[in-house]
């Protein structure tokens, strides 16, 4: 964490992990303690700007605690999406507070999908597939593209970063807004293993490193093991490893995998953990590394 001339330790972001699994939601026993939910991180900022990070099935008790917080006040947020599949946008229609009108919401997207993030959201709640219309909304939902740079909200500086994954997708990286403030990098979704799939620019891997380097700390894809990588080359997704290897390369102080395969369970999570925490002191590093869990808070 960053610090004060004065020795005063400096929090402005605020962490808690809502949804952790990746592709598709896995609840059950084998689960419990890392959690069932599709992706979804709430940031608070030092002056309570609220900000989203991916709209999977975490939205959905994301949602609930809001309102319970907030009781009549309004919530206002902005919902950076990292890109368009399912797992990302699936706890949209079951968000309580779009259904109040007291509410505003700025759903953001990357630019250059397939359709319009509007059109997506609206037709994951067409009649064929979901019983409520879009029109039933009531908060002042608006729909925007991250384009390249950054821009600011209340209290914090976001920017931008194209990954490798089928159709395209971001990582973000979050400072509060102050001179001093810390930083964080999120990145669910993202192929390091291999480039022939897409069409990256050169220097990709160089530029990833640099876009991530002087974070506090780092949430990314660890989908895979490496064995398990060998059959699923092209599909979009990291292994624990590589990971690793990527915050190493980047120095960044914490490493929380993220994005944990359906079938994995809680016990193969702290495997993981396990593995990449020997990883690392082979490397002579000193990077902490966590597995990401609902609930899970943490302070940058």
């Amino acid at each position: 964490m960053p610090a004060r001339r004065d020795g005063a330790t400096l929090m402005t972001l605020h962490l808690r992990f809502w949804g952790t699994r990746g592709s598709v939601p896995a609840p059950g026993p084998e689960t419990v303690r890392y959690g069932g939910n599709t992706p979804c991180l709430e940031v608070r900022t030092e002056t309570n700007g609220l900000v989203i990070l991916d709209a999977g099935t975490g939205l959905r008790p994301l949602g609930r605690a809001l309102l319970a917080e907030h009781g009549e006040r309004p919530i206002v947020a902005d919902i950076f999406l990292t890109h368009a599949h399912w797992d990302h946008i699936q706890g949209i229609p079951f968000f309580e507070p779009i259904y109040q009108s007291r509410n505003r919401f700025r759903i953001w997207a990357p630019t250059g999908l397939e359709q319009d993030i509007g059109r997506v959201v609206r037709a994951q709640m067409s009649p064929t597939v979901f019983p409520v219309a879009f029109a039933d909304v009531r908060a002042s939902v608006e729909f925007c593209e991250f384009t390249d740079g950054s821009r600011g909200g209340d209290g914090y500086r976001i920017s931008a970063f194209g990954v490798q994954h089928p159709g395209g997708a971001l990582g973000y990286r979050l400072s509060g807004a102050g001179r001093d403030a810390g930083s964080f990098v999120y990145v669910s979704d993202n192929e390091l293993g291999s480039s022939e799939f897409y069409q990256t620019p050169a220097g990709w891997r160089r530029a990833l490193v640099e876009f991530i380097r002087g974070a506090a700390l780092l949430v990314h894809d660890s989908t895979y093991t490496a064995e398990e990588y060998q059959r699923h080359r092209g599909w979009g997704h990291s292994t624990d490893e590589e990971a690793v290897l990527l915050a190493l390369e980047a120095d960044v102080a914490e490493l929380v995998l993220y994005h944990h395969k359906p079938e994995r369970t809680d016990d193969e999570v702290d495997r993981s953990v396990a593995r990449c925490q020997a990883l690392v002191a082979s490397r002579g590093g000193h990077t902490r590394i966590r597995a990401a869990a609902e609930g899970l808070t943490l302070s940058v």
